[in-house]
Protein backbone atom coordinates (compact mmCIF):
# COMPACT_ATOMS: atom_id res chain seq x y z
CA UNK A 1 0.00 0.00 0.00
CA UNK A 2 1.62 3.06 -1.13
CA UNK A 3 1.77 6.32 1.52
CA UNK A 4 -1.10 8.31 -0.65
CA UNK A 5 -3.52 5.72 -0.40
CA UNK A 6 -2.77 4.76 3.39
CA UNK A 7 -3.04 8.78 4.39
CA UNK A 8 -6.75 8.44 1.87
CA UNK A 9 -7.56 5.27 3.83
CA UNK A 10 -7.25 7.10 7.20
CA UNK A 11 -8.78 10.54 6.23
CA UNK A 12 -11.48 8.61 4.54
CA UNK A 13 -12.37 6.36 8.00
CA UNK A 14 -11.45 9.60 9.90
CA UNK A 15 -13.96 11.54 8.43
CA UNK A 16 -16.95 8.99 8.87
CA UNK A 17 -16.16 8.85 12.59
CA UNK A 18 -16.14 12.27 12.81
CA UNK A 19 -19.29 12.87 10.91
CA UNK A 20 -21.10 10.15 13.43
CA UNK A 21 -19.89 11.63 16.33
CA UNK A 22 -21.55 14.97 15.18
CA UNK A 23 -24.50 13.58 14.01
CA UNK A 24 -24.88 11.59 17.51
CA UNK A 25 -24.17 14.60 19.66
CA UNK A 26 -26.92 17.06 17.23
CA UNK A 27 -29.69 14.60 17.58
CA UNK A 28 -28.55 14.97 21.64
CA UNK A 29 -29.01 18.53 21.70
CA UNK A 30 -31.26 18.87 19.02
CA UNK A 31 -34.95 21.19 20.51
CA UNK A 32 -32.40 21.28 23.82
CA UNK A 33 -32.87 25.07 25.09
CA UNK A 34 -30.99 24.15 28.20
CA UNK A 35 -27.93 25.69 29.54
CA UNK A 36 -25.34 23.73 29.43
CA UNK A 37 -25.08 21.40 31.98
CA UNK A 38 -28.66 20.09 31.64
CA UNK A 39 -29.21 16.17 32.46
CA UNK A 40 -29.41 15.84 28.30
CA UNK A 41 -26.04 17.25 27.94
CA UNK A 42 -24.26 15.28 30.95
CA UNK A 43 -25.72 12.21 29.09
CA UNK A 44 -24.45 13.72 25.75
CA UNK A 45 -20.54 13.75 27.42
CA UNK A 46 -21.41 10.45 28.99
CA UNK A 47 -22.21 8.70 25.93
CA UNK A 48 -18.83 10.35 24.30
CA UNK A 49 -16.94 8.81 26.91
CA UNK A 50 -18.00 5.69 26.78
CA UNK A 51 -17.20 5.65 22.80
CA UNK A 52 -13.80 6.74 23.74
CA UNK A 53 -13.27 3.92 26.17
CA UNK A 54 -15.00 1.19 23.53
CA UNK A 55 -12.45 2.70 20.79
CA UNK A 56 -9.06 1.52 22.12
CA UNK A 57 -10.32 -1.99 22.42
CA UNK A 58 -11.89 -2.02 18.83
CA UNK A 59 -8.80 -1.14 17.29
CA UNK A 60 -7.31 -4.30 17.39
CA UNK A 61 -10.58 -5.94 15.44
CA UNK A 62 -13.19 -8.23 16.32
CA UNK A 63 -10.65 -11.43 17.10
CA UNK A 64 -8.75 -8.94 19.40
CA UNK A 65 -8.66 -10.45 23.32
CA UNK A 66 -9.72 -7.35 24.76
CA UNK A 67 -12.97 -7.00 22.45
CA UNK A 68 -15.37 -7.92 25.36
CA UNK A 69 -14.36 -4.66 27.32
CA UNK A 70 -15.91 -2.76 24.02
CA UNK A 71 -18.74 -5.23 24.45
CA UNK A 72 -19.02 -4.04 27.93
CA UNK A 73 -18.93 -0.04 26.84
CA UNK A 74 -21.26 -0.63 23.90
CA UNK A 75 -23.96 -2.13 26.24
CA UNK A 76 -23.47 0.79 28.41
CA UNK A 77 -23.88 2.53 25.49
CA UNK A 78 -27.22 1.24 24.10
CA UNK A 79 -28.98 1.00 27.65
CA UNK A 80 -29.53 -2.90 27.17
CA UNK A 81 -29.55 -5.45 29.01
CA UNK A 82 -27.45 -7.49 27.05
CA UNK A 83 -24.82 -7.08 23.86
CA UNK A 84 -23.23 -9.78 21.88
CA UNK A 85 -20.56 -9.82 19.37
CA UNK A 86 -20.57 -12.17 16.63
CA UNK A 87 -17.63 -13.02 13.95
CA UNK A 88 -17.07 -15.48 11.65
CA UNK A 89 -20.20 -17.21 12.78
CA UNK A 90 -19.57 -17.45 16.56
CA UNK A 91 -19.56 -15.19 19.63
CA UNK A 92 -16.26 -13.03 20.27
CA UNK A 93 -17.55 -11.43 23.41
CA UNK A 94 -20.93 -10.85 25.01
CA UNK A 95 -21.93 -8.57 27.93
CA UNK A 96 -24.81 -7.92 30.30
CA UNK A 97 -27.58 -10.93 30.85
CA UNK A 98 -26.44 -13.11 28.18
CA UNK A 99 -27.14 -16.78 29.79
CA UNK A 100 -29.51 -18.34 27.45
CA UNK A 101 -29.09 -15.98 24.68
CA UNK A 102 -25.98 -17.21 22.80
CA UNK A 103 -27.69 -19.68 20.18
CA UNK A 104 -30.44 -16.42 19.58
CA UNK A 105 -27.64 -13.99 18.54
CA UNK A 106 -25.71 -16.47 16.15
CA UNK A 107 -29.17 -16.89 14.89
CA UNK A 108 -29.69 -13.25 14.33
CA UNK A 109 -25.80 -12.28 13.14
CA UNK A 110 -26.19 -15.03 10.52
CA UNK A 111 -30.01 -13.17 9.35
CA UNK A 112 -28.03 -10.28 9.02
CA UNK A 113 -24.75 -11.40 7.88
CA UNK A 114 -27.61 -12.92 4.82
CA UNK A 115 -28.55 -8.82 4.14
CA UNK A 116 -26.14 -6.96 5.27
CA UNK A 117 -28.78 -4.77 6.70
CA UNK A 118 -29.65 -3.99 10.30
CA UNK A 119 -33.04 -5.88 11.55
CA UNK A 120 -35.31 -6.45 14.57
CA UNK A 121 -36.61 -9.90 15.57
CA UNK A 122 -39.51 -9.75 17.93
CA UNK A 123 -39.91 -13.50 18.25
CA UNK A 124 -39.10 -14.31 21.90
CA UNK A 125 -36.08 -15.27 23.22
CA UNK A 126 -35.02 -16.71 26.77
CA UNK A 127 -32.46 -15.59 29.05
CA UNK A 128 -31.65 -15.64 32.59
CA UNK A 129 -34.00 -16.70 35.04
CA UNK A 130 -36.66 -17.15 32.27
CA UNK A 131 -37.52 -13.49 31.01
CA UNK A 132 -38.03 -13.30 27.26
CA UNK A 133 -36.20 -10.66 25.54
CA UNK A 134 -36.17 -9.11 21.77
CA UNK A 135 -33.29 -8.77 19.79
CA UNK A 136 -32.29 -6.05 17.42
CA UNK A 137 -28.77 -6.88 14.67
CA UNK A 138 -26.69 -4.32 13.21
CA UNK A 139 -24.03 -5.09 10.80
CA UNK A 140 -20.31 -3.99 10.83
CA UNK A 141 -19.16 -3.35 7.23
CA UNK A 142 -15.44 -2.46 6.86
CA UNK A 143 -14.37 -2.26 3.27
CA UNK A 144 -17.69 -3.20 1.87
CA UNK A 145 -17.95 -6.23 3.64
CA UNK A 146 -19.49 -7.21 6.47
CA UNK A 147 -17.23 -8.50 9.60
CA UNK A 148 -19.38 -8.90 12.52
CA UNK A 149 -22.91 -8.59 13.80
CA UNK A 150 -23.34 -6.35 16.44
CA UNK A 151 -26.63 -8.10 18.86
CA UNK A 152 -28.74 -6.15 21.45
CA UNK A 153 -31.23 -7.77 23.62
CA UNK A 154 -34.50 -5.66 24.88
CA UNK A 155 -38.08 -6.51 26.82
CA UNK A 156 -38.90 -4.52 24.19
CA UNK A 157 -36.99 -3.54 21.55
CA UNK A 158 -37.87 -0.15 20.72
CA UNK A 159 -37.58 2.09 17.88
CA UNK A 160 -34.79 4.37 20.00
CA UNK A 161 -31.99 1.24 20.46
CA UNK A 162 -33.20 0.07 17.23
CA UNK A 163 -31.17 3.42 15.83
CA UNK A 164 -28.74 3.44 17.92
CA UNK A 165 -27.51 -0.36 17.23
CA UNK A 166 -27.30 1.00 13.71
CA UNK A 167 -25.47 3.82 14.42
CA UNK A 168 -22.90 2.23 17.18
CA UNK A 169 -22.71 -1.25 14.69
CA UNK A 170 -21.32 1.91 11.73
CA UNK A 171 -19.27 3.54 14.78
CA UNK A 172 -17.58 0.54 15.37
CA UNK A 173 -16.84 -0.39 12.15
CA UNK A 174 -15.04 2.92 11.80
CA UNK A 175 -12.99 1.93 14.50
CA UNK A 176 -12.30 -1.44 13.56
CA UNK A 177 -11.13 -0.24 10.02
CA UNK A 178 -9.02 2.87 11.89
CA UNK A 179 -6.98 -0.49 13.22
CA UNK A 180 -6.55 -1.70 9.93
CA UNK A 181 -5.50 0.87 8.64
CA UNK A 182 -2.97 1.59 11.71
CA UNK A 183 -2.05 -2.16 10.85
CA UNK A 184 -1.54 -1.13 6.88
CA UNK A 185 1.04 2.00 8.08
CA UNK A 186 3.06 -0.25 10.47
CA UNK A 187 3.70 -3.22 7.81
CA UNK A 188 4.29 -0.51 5.08
CA UNK A 189 6.74 1.76 7.20
CA UNK A 190 8.37 -1.64 7.88
CA UNK A 191 9.02 -2.49 4.38
CA UNK A 192 10.14 0.97 3.84
CA UNK A 193 12.88 0.35 7.03
CA UNK A 194 13.50 -2.90 5.24
CA UNK A 195 14.10 -1.33 1.62
CA UNK A 196 16.39 1.67 3.24
CA UNK A 197 18.93 -0.92 4.58
CA UNK A 198 18.45 -3.46 1.41
CA UNK A 199 19.77 0.42 -0.68
CA UNK A 200 22.19 0.89 1.83
CA UNK A 201 23.64 -2.54 1.96
CA UNK A 202 25.48 -3.01 -1.43
CA UNK A 203 27.10 0.32 -2.15
CA UNK A 204 28.27 0.75 1.11
CA UNK A 205 30.29 -2.78 2.06
CA UNK A 206 32.13 -3.01 -1.18
CA UNK A 207 33.32 0.63 -0.77
CA UNK A 208 34.24 -0.19 2.93
CA UNK A 209 35.96 -3.43 2.04
CA UNK A 210 38.04 -1.87 -0.57
CA UNK A 211 39.06 0.59 1.83
CA UNK A 212 40.13 -1.93 4.70
CA UNK A 213 41.75 -4.20 2.23
CA UNK A 214 43.91 -1.21 0.95
CA UNK A 215 45.04 -1.15 4.49
CA UNK A 216 45.73 -4.96 5.47
CA UNK A 217 49.26 -4.48 4.45
CA UNK A 218 50.61 -0.58 4.99
CA UNK A 219 48.26 -0.53 8.01
CA UNK A 220 47.21 -3.57 9.74
CA UNK A 221 46.79 -1.60 12.82
CA UNK A 222 43.96 0.66 10.93
CA UNK A 223 42.41 -2.02 9.06
CA UNK A 224 42.08 -3.67 12.31
CA UNK A 225 39.58 0.08 13.84
CA UNK A 226 38.13 -0.29 10.18
CA UNK A 227 37.09 -3.54 10.72
CA UNK A 228 35.56 -2.98 14.29
CA UNK A 229 34.46 0.03 12.56
CA UNK A 230 31.88 -1.43 10.30
CA UNK A 231 31.22 -3.79 12.60
CA UNK A 232 29.56 -1.46 14.79
CA UNK A 233 27.93 0.19 11.62
CA UNK A 234 26.21 -2.45 10.30
CA UNK A 235 25.59 -4.12 13.53
CA UNK A 236 23.51 -0.81 13.89
CA UNK A 237 22.15 -1.11 10.67
CA UNK A 238 20.43 -4.24 10.89
CA UNK A 239 19.53 -4.55 14.50
CA UNK A 240 15.85 -5.87 15.12
CA UNK A 241 14.81 -4.32 18.44
CA UNK A 242 11.88 -1.91 17.01
CA UNK A 243 11.87 1.23 14.45
CA UNK A 244 13.09 4.03 16.84
CA UNK A 245 16.39 5.06 18.47
CA UNK A 246 18.03 8.07 19.74
CA UNK A 247 20.48 10.96 18.35
CA UNK A 248 23.10 9.55 20.62
CA UNK A 249 22.49 6.25 19.46
CA UNK A 250 21.81 7.26 15.80
CA UNK A 251 25.29 9.94 16.26
CA UNK A 252 27.56 6.49 17.59
CA UNK A 253 26.65 4.93 13.94
CA UNK A 254 27.12 8.18 11.89
CA UNK A 255 30.61 8.04 13.37
CA UNK A 256 31.26 4.66 12.41
CA UNK A 257 30.35 5.43 9.01
CA UNK A 258 32.36 7.88 8.76
CA UNK A 259 35.23 6.82 9.85
CA UNK A 260 35.10 4.36 7.40
CA UNK A 261 34.04 6.94 4.36
CA UNK A 262 37.63 9.02 6.12
CA UNK A 263 39.51 5.80 4.89
CA UNK A 264 38.66 6.26 1.27
CA UNK A 265 38.48 10.39 1.30
CA UNK A 266 41.28 10.93 3.43
CA UNK A 267 41.72 14.53 3.75
CA UNK A 268 39.38 15.53 1.52
CA UNK A 269 36.89 14.86 3.88
CA UNK A 270 36.36 17.26 6.85
CA UNK A 271 33.18 16.32 9.30
CA UNK A 272 31.87 19.15 11.90
CA UNK A 273 29.48 18.01 14.31
CA UNK A 274 27.60 20.47 16.79
CA UNK A 275 25.23 18.34 18.81
CA UNK A 276 23.30 19.99 22.09
CA UNK A 277 23.52 17.46 25.03
CA UNK A 278 19.95 17.68 25.64
CA UNK A 279 19.24 16.56 22.08
CA UNK A 280 20.66 13.06 22.89
CA UNK A 281 17.82 11.04 24.60
CA UNK A 282 15.61 12.80 22.15
CA UNK A 283 13.59 9.56 20.19
CA UNK A 284 13.85 9.66 16.46
CA UNK A 285 13.19 6.92 13.79
CA UNK A 286 15.80 4.45 13.34
CA UNK A 287 18.09 5.28 10.95
CA UNK A 288 16.82 9.12 9.80
CA UNK A 289 19.75 10.39 10.20
CA UNK A 290 22.33 8.12 8.48
CA UNK A 291 20.89 7.75 5.28
CA UNK A 292 20.88 11.87 5.00
CA UNK A 293 24.90 11.47 5.65
CA UNK A 294 25.42 9.31 3.25
CA UNK A 295 23.47 11.31 0.52
CA UNK A 296 26.08 14.00 1.78
CA UNK A 297 28.53 11.89 0.90
CA UNK A 298 28.17 10.06 -1.89
CA UNK A 299 26.16 12.48 -3.98
CA UNK A 300 27.12 15.77 -2.44
CA UNK A 301 31.16 15.31 -2.35
CA UNK A 302 31.96 12.23 -4.03
CA UNK A 303 31.87 13.80 -7.22
CA UNK A 304 33.95 16.40 -6.56
CA UNK A 305 37.32 16.26 -6.80
CA UNK A 306 38.21 18.72 -3.75
CA UNK A 307 35.94 16.70 -1.10
CA UNK A 308 34.18 18.54 1.27
CA UNK A 309 32.77 19.48 4.67
CA UNK A 310 29.90 17.97 6.24
CA UNK A 311 28.12 19.50 9.36
CA UNK A 312 25.65 17.96 11.47
CA UNK A 313 23.66 19.80 13.82
CA UNK A 314 21.39 19.05 16.72
CA UNK A 315 19.60 21.65 18.86
CA UNK A 316 16.92 22.08 21.17
CA UNK A 317 14.16 23.94 19.77
CA UNK A 318 11.49 23.95 22.30
CA UNK A 319 8.91 21.32 21.40
CA UNK A 320 10.95 19.90 19.24
CA UNK A 321 14.47 18.49 18.41
CA UNK A 322 16.01 20.11 15.07
CA UNK A 323 18.15 18.34 13.12
CA UNK A 324 20.22 19.31 9.70
CA UNK A 325 22.62 18.24 7.90
CA UNK A 326 25.24 20.60 5.56
CA UNK A 327 27.78 19.98 2.66
CA UNK A 328 29.36 21.96 0.95
CA UNK A 329 29.59 19.57 -2.45
CA UNK A 330 28.23 19.54 -6.09
CA UNK A 331 24.53 20.44 -4.44
CA UNK A 332 21.56 20.28 -7.49
CA UNK A 333 18.74 21.51 -9.43
CA UNK A 334 15.87 22.06 -6.66
CA UNK A 335 12.90 20.90 -9.45
CA UNK A 336 15.38 17.51 -10.05
CA UNK A 337 15.76 16.90 -6.54
CA UNK A 338 11.66 17.62 -6.21
CA UNK A 339 11.15 15.21 -8.54
CA UNK A 340 13.21 12.59 -7.22
CA UNK A 341 11.25 12.56 -3.90
CA UNK A 342 7.84 12.86 -5.43
CA UNK A 343 8.61 9.23 -7.36
CA UNK A 344 8.81 5.65 -6.34
CA UNK A 345 11.32 4.59 -9.06
CA UNK A 346 14.64 3.44 -7.22
CA UNK A 347 17.94 5.37 -8.15
CA UNK A 348 19.49 8.03 -6.36
CA UNK A 349 18.61 9.55 -3.54
CA UNK A 350 16.57 6.84 -2.47
CA UNK A 351 17.64 7.21 0.83
CA UNK A 352 16.54 10.62 1.53
CA UNK A 353 13.42 10.10 0.04
CA UNK A 354 12.62 7.30 1.90
CA UNK A 355 13.14 8.97 5.34
CA UNK A 356 11.21 11.95 4.06
CA UNK A 357 8.16 9.00 3.69
CA UNK A 358 8.79 7.57 6.93
CA UNK A 359 8.95 10.95 8.79
CA UNK A 360 5.65 11.77 6.90
CA UNK A 361 3.52 8.68 7.96
CA UNK A 362 4.54 9.15 11.54
CA UNK A 363 4.51 12.89 11.76
CA UNK A 364 1.60 13.62 9.34
CA UNK A 365 2.02 16.04 5.82
CA UNK A 366 4.35 18.87 7.76
CA UNK A 367 6.65 16.48 9.31
CA UNK A 368 8.79 16.06 6.27
CA UNK A 369 12.23 16.87 5.32
CA UNK A 370 12.93 20.07 4.41
CA UNK A 371 15.68 20.26 1.83
CA UNK A 372 17.82 23.40 0.69
CA UNK A 373 19.52 23.24 -2.38
CA UNK A 374 21.08 24.42 -5.72
CA UNK A 375 23.12 23.34 -8.54
CA UNK A 376 27.11 24.17 -6.88
CA UNK A 377 25.50 25.07 -3.78
CA UNK A 378 25.73 22.14 -1.59
CA UNK A 379 22.49 20.84 -0.35
CA UNK A 380 20.93 21.23 3.81
CA UNK A 381 18.27 19.05 4.84
CA UNK A 382 16.56 19.70 7.97
CA UNK A 383 14.38 17.82 10.03
CA UNK A 384 11.95 18.39 13.13
CA UNK A 385 10.89 15.86 15.51
CA UNK A 386 8.95 15.48 18.33
CA UNK A 387 9.96 15.68 22.10
CA UNK A 388 7.12 13.86 23.25
CA UNK A 389 5.97 10.63 21.28
CA UNK A 390 4.06 8.39 23.56
CA UNK A 391 4.84 4.70 22.87
CA UNK A 392 8.17 5.51 21.39
CA UNK A 393 10.44 5.89 24.63
CA UNK A 394 13.17 3.95 24.58
CA UNK A 395 16.10 3.49 27.10
CA UNK A 396 18.85 6.64 26.89
CA UNK A 397 22.14 6.56 25.36
CA UNK A 398 24.75 4.33 26.21
CA UNK A 399 28.32 5.69 26.99
CA UNK A 400 29.72 4.48 23.63
CA UNK A 401 26.72 6.74 21.47
CA UNK A 402 27.81 9.68 23.97
CA UNK A 403 31.28 9.11 23.12
CA UNK A 404 30.57 10.15 19.50
CA UNK A 405 30.01 14.13 20.50
CA UNK A 406 32.88 16.17 21.61
CA UNK A 407 32.42 17.44 25.18
CA UNK A 408 31.02 20.88 24.62
CA UNK A 409 28.57 19.61 22.18
CA UNK A 410 30.87 20.73 19.06
CA UNK A 411 33.46 18.73 17.24
CA UNK A 412 35.56 18.21 13.97
CA UNK A 413 36.83 15.34 12.48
Amino acid sequence: MSHDVVLAAVAGVVGGVVLTTLLLLARRLAGSGRDLGSDEERATYRALHEAGLAAVHLRGGLEAPDVGRAARHVRTLLGAPAVVFVGGGAIVAADGETAGLEASAVRVAQRVEATGRRQVFPGRSTGAEGRELEAVGAPLVVGGEVVGVIVAFAAPVRAALVRATGEVADWCAAQVALGDVDASRTRVAEAELRSLRAQISPHFIYNALTAIASFITTDPARARELVLEFADFTRYSFRRQGEFTTVAEELRSIHSYLEIERARFGDRLAVTLRIAPETLATVIPFLAVQPIVENAVRHGLEPGESGGVIRIEARDDQTHTEITVEDDGVGMDPEALRTLLNTDADGAHVGIRNVDTRLRQLYGPEGGLVVETAAGAGTLVRMRIPKSQPGHDIAGPGPAAAAAVAPGGEARA
